[in-house]
This record gives C-alpha cells, sequence and structure tokens, in this order.
C-alpha cells in the first residue's frame, strides 16, 4: 500500500530555556517556517510557557505541543495538568511516556496507557514514546521490550483511536548522548512496530500511523534517518533548543 504519511517533526525542548528565549525562539520559526511545506511541525515548550509560545503559533502552521499531562480531568491533583486544559490553551499533541519520564519519575506502562486513553478522550493527538535501554539492546530484547511497551501503553485502544496516534521510537541510549542510532538500526525497529500495529489492528492502520525516531537527531543526520521507509519523522530533542539546528531538520525532512 502506498504510504501518505506527512512527515512530522516535533521539537522537545524538555526543561530547558526561559520565557525570553522561548518566545525569541518560536518567533524566529514562525518566520521561517512556511506555511505550505510538506512537514508537519509542532513544537513543545514547558508548561510554564505555553500560553505564551501558543499566542505566537496562532493561525500560523506551527503546531502546539504539551510535554505530559495527567490522567483525570480535573480535581484534587496538585501540580498536575489535564487534557482540557491542554486544548484550552492551545495544544493539538501531547508527549506520553517519554523514556526520561519513564526512567526517571517512574512511569509504567499502565501510567501512560491511561494518559493515552485521556488524551484521545480529550482531543489531543498523543506522540507516545517507546525504546530501550542500552543494557536491554545488548542483552538482544530489543524487540521483546519495544513490545511489551506497545501492547502495554496502547492495552484497550481501538484501531480507531490508535489511528490517531503518532508513535516515537526512542532508543535511550542515544538521547543526549551525542549516540545516534543508525538508519538500519532505527528502520529495523520502526519496521517491527510497523508490524505489529498491522497483527494488533489492521493494515490500514500499520500504513497510516506515523513513526518518529528520537535520539540525538541533528541536521547533519536527519536525512539519513528519514529516507528510511517506515521513519515518518523526528521527535528532536537538544538540537531543537536552536532555530537554525531545528529548521535544518526540518529542510532534510523536506
Amino acid at each position: 500500500m502506498l504510504s501518505v504519511r506527512k512527515t512530522f517533526i516535533a521539537g522537545n525542548w524538555k526543561m530547558n530555556l526561559s520565557r525570553a528565549e522561548s518566545v525569541k525562539l518560536t518567533q524566529a520559526l514562525t518566520a521561517a517556517f512556511s506555511a505550505d511545506s510538506a512537514v508537519e511541525v509542532a513544537i513543545c515548550p514547558p508548561s510554564v510557557y505555553l500560553d505564551a509560545v501558543a499566542a505566537i503559533v496562532r493561525g500560523t502552521s506551527i503546531g502546539l505541543s504539551a510535554q505530559n499531562m495527567y490522567h483525570e480531568a480535573s480535581g484534587a491533583f496538585t501540580g498536575e495538568i489535564s487534557a482540557a486544559m491542554l486544548t484550552d490553551i492551545g495544544c493539538q499533541y501531547v508527549i506520553l511516556g517519554h523514556s526520561e519520564r519513564r526512567h526517571i519519575l517512574g512511569e509504567t506502562n499502565s501510567t501512560v496507557n491511561q494518559k493515552v486513553q485521556a488524551a484521545i478522550k480529550g482531543n489531543l493527538t498523543p506522540i507516545v514514546c517507546l525504546g530501550e535501554t542500552l543494557e536491554e539492546r545488548e542483552a538482544g530484547s530489543t524487540g521483546t521490550v519495544i513490545e511489551q511497551q506497545f501492547d502495554g501503553s496502547l492495552a484497550g485502544l481501538t484501531s480507531e483511536q490508535v489511528a490517531q496516534i503518532v508513535i516515537a521510537y526512542e532508543p535511550v541510549w542515544a538521547i543526549g548522548t551525542g549516540k545516534v542510532a543508525t538508519p538500519d538500526q532505527a528502520e529495523e525497529v520502526h519496521a517491527d512496530l510497523r508490524r505489529l500495529l498491522e497483527s494488533r489492528y489492521n493494515s490500514s492502520v500499520a500504513s497510516n500511523v506515523r513513526i518518529q525516531y528520537g535520539g540525538s537527531v541533528k541536521a547533519e543526520n536527519a536525512a539519513a534517518l528519514l529516507t528510511q521507509p517506515n521513519i515518518d519523522g523526528a521527535l528532536v530533542g537538544g538540537a531543537s533548543l536552536q532555530a537554525e539546528s531545528f529548521l535544518g531538520i526540518i529542510s532534510a525532512a523536506a
């Protein structure tokens, strides 16, 4: 089946930048990004700057994503943010299950699954992150780990719901380390994820769900990764904090 998947580049700013720096970066991106680009783009600032960034991207073709959310709709959950709050502020996407939240903050597949279901119910597109550690890769268990995270994080979703998500394959050993999976290594896991989508759901879901790669993506290596048949974009970390490097990745994708 011929793919019609639009390349999707998202910049995850993590816990970086000040309000002024966030505004300046967003202004630089909106000024340079063409509305008729063949690439879909979103930026993911820290939650405290979402409103300031939303005001700049509103009316442009750059999307807005949160870095996390809580699975409950409202209530006594001090410090948490709901899907409704995110859409109210202008978000279209939310990153869920990032390895830093799994490995540093203790999120489980079950936790991620609750958030994915709440995001879809709240009209947000979840960017669901999966990925193995260096120890797991060296032990030859990458496939098993990815399958467990896939099944656990997407448990109970219908094929119609899964068709609304984005998956991001992020090998933990390549995030912020300067190491990057080779195009062949990344493509192998992306192809496995595509097969999982088909076996768990159907061929239409498998051919339409976009699978991003994340892990030390830069303008210099983006083209080699993005030309792989099953890599549909990138979830970019450090290189998204500078307009020039992030725009370079978008150019490579185009």
